[in-house]
């Protein structure tokens, strides 16, 4: 059972858990004590080194858990049976499908829904299984409002990046976008037409090649990108995302006030916390069923095995990539690349600090274990992504922060069939617990956005 603490002891956990938070980058990678770094910047153990861990800037190539190779699949989201809490998973994909951060809710046994109340920063689903090259479909609907954003990405732990993103102001279309290694080229994005989709189900596919990547609407491809295309001649090498990538959907809120005011205006503007568009305190997207179907690996890969994949060095390129069979479960959330049997015989409960944090005395005396999770990819990240119009700088009040809840997991929405935005009224209520205060890590990201300014 997983150990619950009042708000006010979190609240007073925060100051010291702010002091003992090591950032990492490009110039500062993180210590041996805790050698994962986030790939919002943060240095840490257990979660940190497990999908997300950005193996650039970690301790060494070993610290990041080797990632659980594709499988394809059909995942219907009539249930949530698949889902699993990023403060319990320890990297084994037979526990689970889908990581979530946030409150995500069953809709009707129909749909999940992801929400996002104000004092959250949305919600975040990502794929327990790596994908290096696939096609990736998701039947869904998307939020609506200012500042509102809704995302079906691809995301590899070297921020190889393949969007499909919805700026709640513009519900006639669907931005395309892509991005290697987190390096931001305003001329990537693409507008694609695809209308109402906050009120109609729309499938949405990826489909990516080792030579070229496709945008689809309900089978429709409308738009193709080729790799020869990428070629920069000043790096002298291919800006196409080419690593094992997670699939992830997310609610984020882009026009949160303290966001970079280049993200706000992509965004559409801040975002209106009375909005007529939230039903039961929250802006909310539907995902109904997501199919993966995985394509074989690139020509001449290194084959070590078919279990997981991991990197040789840290150029962070397709061939740098290895597939073995390597270990990808960690016994504890004390555990690293490094020592992944640390802690095996320590309680789960105990080990977790972050958004599930000890008392504030222990705030200090180990690093943080569960990363900070927002929904906004390279654009959010701050890493090698320059202010301005339509980035974020990285030092964002959100940037980093997680929404999460205990009642996520199982919750369910018994309402009307017509979940409309809420534009009508008497359409149900919330049988789940709703969030009714931000996390630890909430607080942190504030205090750390504070001190950067």
């Amino acid at each position: 059972m997983k150990t619950i603490h009042a708000v006010a002891a979190l609240t007073v956990a925060a100051a010291s858990a702010v002091q003992a938070m090591i950032t990492c980058d490009s110039n500062n990678p993180c210590p041996s004590s805790a050698p994962c770094c986030s790939s919002y910047g943060f240095c840490g153990v257990g979660a940190y080194c497990l999908g997300g861990c950005y193996t650039k800037d970690s301790f060494s190539i070993d610290s990041c858990m080797p990632a659980p190779v594709c499988k394809s699949s059909d995942y219907d989201f009539s249930s949530m049976d698949g889902f699993v809490e990023n403060t319990e998973y320890l990297g084994d994909p037979a526990s689970g499908n889908w990581v979530f951060s946030g409150n995500p809710l069953m809709y009707n046994n129909d749909a999940v829904l992801l929400t996002m109340t104000e004092d959250s920063s949305g919600t975040l689903l990502s794929s327990t299984r790596y994908v290096w090259y696939g096609k990736m479909s998701a039947t869904m609907k998307t939020s609506r409002g200012a500042g509102v954003v809704t995302a079906f990405i691809m995301m590899s732990d070297v921020k190889d990046e393949i969007d499909f993103e919805f700026i709640g102001t513009d519900v006639a279309t669907a931005q395309s976008n892509y991005y290697f290694q987190g390096i931001t080229d305003y001329g990537n994005e693409k507008n694609l037409s695809a209308p109402n989709t906050d009120s109609q189900w729309h499938t949405y596919t990826i489909d990516w090649q080792p030579d070229s990547l496709s945008w689809e609407v309900d089978g429709k491809v409308l738009r193709t990108l080729y790799r020869n295309e990428t070629y920069n001649a000043t790096a002298g090498q291919y800006h196409y995302p080419q690593t094992p990538s997670r699939v992830q959907f997310s609610l984020w809120p882009a026009g949160k006030a303290g966001n970079a005011q280049g993200t706000i205006e992509w965004a559409g503007g801040e975002i209106d916390w009375s909005s007529p568009y939230m039903q039961n305190g929250y802006y909310y997207a539907m995902v109904k069923d997501v199919t993966v179907d995985c394509y074989n690996p690139p020509a001449g890969y290194n084959n070590q095995g078919n279990k997981a994949y991991w990197y040789e060095n840290k150029y962070g390129t397709n061939d740098t990539v290895v597939i073995g069979n390597n270990n990808t479960v960690l016994s504890s959330f004390l555990a690293t690349g490094e020592e992944p049997k640390k802690g095996a015989s320590s309680s789960v409960a105990a080990t977790k600090t972050g958004s599930k944090s000890t008392a504030s005395s222990s705030a200090t005396a180990q690093p943080e274990t569960i990363p900070g999770v927002s929904g906004g990819g390279s654009r959010e990240s701050g890493s090698d992504v320059a202010s301005g119009s339509g980035s974020s700088s990285g030092s964002s009040g959100s940037s980093g922060s997680s929404g999460s809840s205990d009642s996520g997991s199982g919750s369910t929405y018994t309402g009307s069939n017509s979940f409309s935005q809420g534009l009508e009224s008497g359409s149900g209520t919330n049988d789940g617990n709703r969030v009714v205060a931000g996390s630890l890590v909430a607080l942190v990201a504030f205090f750390a956005a504070a001190m950067m300014l």
